[in-house]
């Protein structure tokens, strides 16, 4: 069944068709700032001419983007809100569709990069700050914003756009998709469990849906390596070797080829860092570690627990991901981690908000019962999404250190539960485990699928994981199998370092015979008793 776009009254229509009728000497998206939408406040209409569009803050303009209509608007739900939005509509060659797209991190600004990806690919597009402009750390002593970032935004943004898009076309898109990843994966969960009629399509990547108790993996982190007792800082240099060492141990022994520099299936890899060099009592080098530096790797590698009930709250950093940019020497960092990455806590405990101090018990009770509400997307009852007709596809890479991939897995087997079997959730719902690649892209293996919706890979469902997702939900074609791109230094002009197939989970693709950089060398294989560390029931509310 195909969900059809929200129309809008037929006289409302007829207003719309006499008010914007096309003229050659008009800009029909200038007259759009005539136009009332529901608590909508139009600050930008105007017509863009191609290749000349200049990013705030910036003098030069972005190469190949063509003529498009752009509307800024702040939308205001209830009086507290300030949530700005964009929707850039193309001008000629308009594919019929609407996209909304993610943000990241605290979001707090509009993500242009989406917008452009988009338009470049003949969507009308839609990004929204989700409330917290101008960053999420300002957000304190204002619930409703926390709403906002949480499922609100998203939600009013695709409302409005729609509208916009159906207004400036005068015809509804005819399917709408979402694209989202790490904050917009959370995003994309929220649209499928909160309002399922939003989209026909949605695709989610490494998402951030169990939101509190993945902060409270942050805070670990942070504590494990910073000043304090059994803590300790990690060089640059020591991670290195850390991730040298796990990646001799398990590289290739886990499906991959056997000359891989990451893992891809983490899963299958045992590693105890007490195998590592020791530095002799009171001495430290570079190709040694230290009492205390072992201490914070173990307990970086066991993740966060109760420390009363020893429940798993989260699941730790992947084997394997250590030395990525987000991953120890970034969660460690006093200058970026606790910007970065903690204000959820100074929303519930003040500006003043001492990590040292934050009890992984009663604190993170005291947390969930304000947060988890309207952030945590981690219910599994996806009926109405399937009822709806929607498809969903998820996606995250095995070397992965800000968001790890095992928490996505234990959402898509809570899912699998709850529908009854995998075939009945692959029907609407499937996840692609994607080796190698870091946080929403990059890393040290696959990092190009088409996730990041730039036009670097060919726009076929074979290769392009948004075009497959239009592909299923449009004509049923349903993604058995894409190829995924490993990229020179992740660059595309680079050129091709190999190329793997990814499947859907619970197949990975194994070795067999052959170019290691060829996909064909590669056929799906499922490892039943392979697992991952899951977040205890109490934690996934």
């Amino acid at each position: 069944m195909v969900l059809p776009i929200r129309p809008v009254s037929m006289a409302f229509f007829l207003v719309l068709s006499s008010l914007f009728r096309i003229n050659a000497q008009g800009c029909l998206c200038r007259q759009l700032a005539q136009q009332t939408f529901p608590n909508t406040t139009i600050t930008t209409a105007e017509c863009v001419a191609a290749d000349s569009f200049r990013l705030p803050g910036t003098t030069a303009a972005t190469p190949g983007l063509p003529a498009f209509c752009r509307i800024a608007a702040t939308l205001k739900p209830v009086p507290e809100s300030t949530i700005r939005i964009e929707v850039w509509l193309p001008q000629t060659g308009w594919n019929g569709r609407f996209l909304g797209t993610g943000n990241g991190g605290g979001a707090g600004n509009i993500n242009y990069s989406a917008l452009i990806n988009g338009l470049k690919r003949g969507f009308a597009t839609a990004n929204t700050d989700m409330g917290t402009s101008p960053s999420a750390n300002d957000a304190v002593g204002h619930p409703e914003r926390w709403i906002d970032f949480g499922h609100r935004a998203t939600h009013e943004m695709t409302v409005t756009a729609q509208a916009i898009t159906q207004a400036y076309y005068q015809k509804p898109a005819h399917h709408a998709y979402f694209a989202g990843c790490s904050t917009g994966g959370q995003q994309a969960l929220m649209e499928a469990q909160r309002y399922p009629d939003d989209y026909n399509g949605i695709l989610a990547g490494a998402p951030a849906n169990n939101r509190t108790h993945l902060h409270t993996g942050f805070v670990w982190n942070y504590r494990a390596t910073n000043p304090g007792p059994g803590s300790a800082l990690l060089p640059k240099e020591k991670i290195a070797l850390l991730t040298s060492a796990v990646l001799r141990a398990c590289a290739g022994k886990d499906g991959g080829a056997p000359n891989d520099d990451f893992l891809t299936d983490p899963r299958a890899c045992r590693f105890d860092p007490e195998t590592l060099p020791k530095c002799p009592d009171g001495t430290d080098d570079p190709t040694c570690l230290t009492a205390d530096q072992v201490t914070a790797l173990k307990k970086i590698y066991a993740g966060p627990t109760n420390p009363r009930t020893g429940e798993r709250i989260y699941t730790p950093m992947p084997l394997g991901s250590e030395s990525i940019s987000t991953g120890i020497e970034f969660q460690q960092n006093p200058r970026q981690a606790p910007n970065a990455l903690f204000y959820q806590y100074l929303w519930v405990f003040g500006r003043d908000f001492d990590y040292t101090k934050f009890d992984f018990d009663h604190d993170l009770d005291r947390m969930d019962s304000v947060l988890a509400p309207i952030l945590n997307a981690n219910n599994p009852d996806l009926t109405p999404l399937k009822k709806q007709g929607s498809k969903l596809l998820m996606y995250a890479g095995t070397a992965d250190p800000l968001v790890p991939y095992q928490d996505a897995e234990a959402y898509y087997e809570r899912v699998v539960k709850a529908q009854g079997g995998l075939k009945q959730t692959q029907e609407f719902f499937r996840f692609f485990l994607i080796p190698g690649m870091a946080h929403c892209g990059g890393g040290p293996g696959l990092n190009d699928c088409g996730q990041s919706l730039a036009l670097t890979v060919p726009q076929d469902s074979e290769h392009d994981l948004l075009t497959a997702l239009v592909r299923w939900v449009e004509e049923g074609r349903t993604p058995d199998q894409l190829i995924a791109t490993a990229y020179q230094g992740g660059v595309p002009a680079n050129g091709i370092r190999f190329q793997r197939p990814i499947y859907p989970f619970p197949k990975l693709p194994k070795y067999l015979r052959g170019d290691p950089k060829l996909p064909g060398s590669y056929r799906g294989v499922v490892y039943p008793l392979r697992t991952v560390l899951k977040p205890a029931e109490r934690y996934l509310k």
